[in-house]
């Protein structure tokens, strides 16, 4: 058997592997996301519109031919003229939840304690059942449909659990226009991929939140000497005596990807942000949160996060 077929057998079985050793902690992490929730905030409230509800939402005037029992007559007598007393209507979001499972991301440095892929099905986890909790769809692309529920982070579990959930981008073929995505990846992907994947998104009409997750040692690179790397992705490796020589190259690389994925960002209106796996998961949390729910976000958080956001 030739080696490249050979090399392609043992990455199949490491993808399964890692797959197998996910859906063995998934419990933990799944307890791990509901306690950073729940300390973070019970919820998203949805879109808040005028409609059919419980909530009185505020007075407007009547207008001719509308039926009188709409009109409050309490608050038309105060200064006889005719008022309509309205409802609010919660209209739940459609929230798309996707975590890169792929090879790239099960990597964890002495300067982490969790790997990038943990770090992101927390992230996934907590924020499905955040969502969940405030009466959100709650779907993953590909392979769960959205549906409102508090068992929402249970559900995206079970499919995370499934040793076929290992792609670094997902199908995105039910996602309708003005839905929410959220994406959570390493995003080490070549410019011209990305540039395909999310101008195919922005046709859509869909609103992407992009946070990438990054290991510190990813972002400082603090290796020296000889040192020998290997891409998880294809098997590959690259022997080098002097890896310290390399970090200046390195880290200007990787910013300039970075800047290609911030102009993607902004010229499609969506959001990017970059979590790292020493820093608290709710930090990550905070940043999804707030794009979903269209606050505005700090542009550094504690140092140690960046946050970027579309221009206006």
């Amino acid at each position: 058997m030739a080696k490249p077929a050979l090399a392609a057998q043992a990455l199949s079985r490491s993808r399964v592997e890692t797959a197998r050793s996910l859906a063995a902690r998934l419990p933990d992490l799944l307890v791990a996301a509901r306690r950073i929730a729940a300390n973070v905030l019970l919820g998203l409230h949805g879109r808040r519109h005028p409609g059919p509800g419980e909530t009185f939402w505020q007075f407007r005037s009547y207008v001719a031919g509308e039926p009188a029992r709409q009109i409050d007559w309490r608050r038309s007598a105060r200064d006889h003229h005719l008022y309509v007393r309205e409802r609010e209507w919660e209209a739940s979001q459609t929230v798309w939840l996707w975590a890169d499972l792929s090879a790239s991301m099960d990597f964890k440095s002495r300067l982490s304690t969790t790997t990038k892929l943990d770090r992101a099905v927390i992230l996934v986890l907590a924020l499905a059942e955040m969502l969940g909790r405030g009466g959100e769809r709650v779907g993953m692309p590909g392979f769960l449909e959205p549906r409102i529920g508090r068992d929402a982070a249970d559900r995206l579990a079970e499919v995370l659990a499934r040793a076929d959930v290992t792609a670094d981008w997902p199908s995105l073929d039910r996602v309708g226009r003005f839905s929410d995505v959220v994406m959570l990846s390493d995003c080490l992907v070549g410019p011209d991929v990305l540039s395909d994947r999310l101008r195919s998104l922005a046709g859509r009409g869909a609103n992407l939140h992009m946070l990438q997750v990054f290991d510190p040692a990813e972002e400082v690179f603090p290796y020296e000497g000889r040192l020998e790397f290997r891409d998880p992705e294809s098997g590959e490796t690259w022997l080098t005596e002097r890896a310290g020589g390399l970090r200046a190259d390195y880290r200007a690389r990787l910013e300039a990807h970075r800047e290609l994925i911030r102009g993607y960002a902004r010229s499609a209106g969506f959001s990017f942000g970059i979590h790292h796996t020493d820093r608290p998961a709710a930090e990550g949390l905070l940043f999804l949160q707030a794009r979903l729910s269209g606050s505005p976000v700090n542009a550094v958080y504690g140092g140690a996060a960046q946050w970027e956001r579309p221009a206006a």
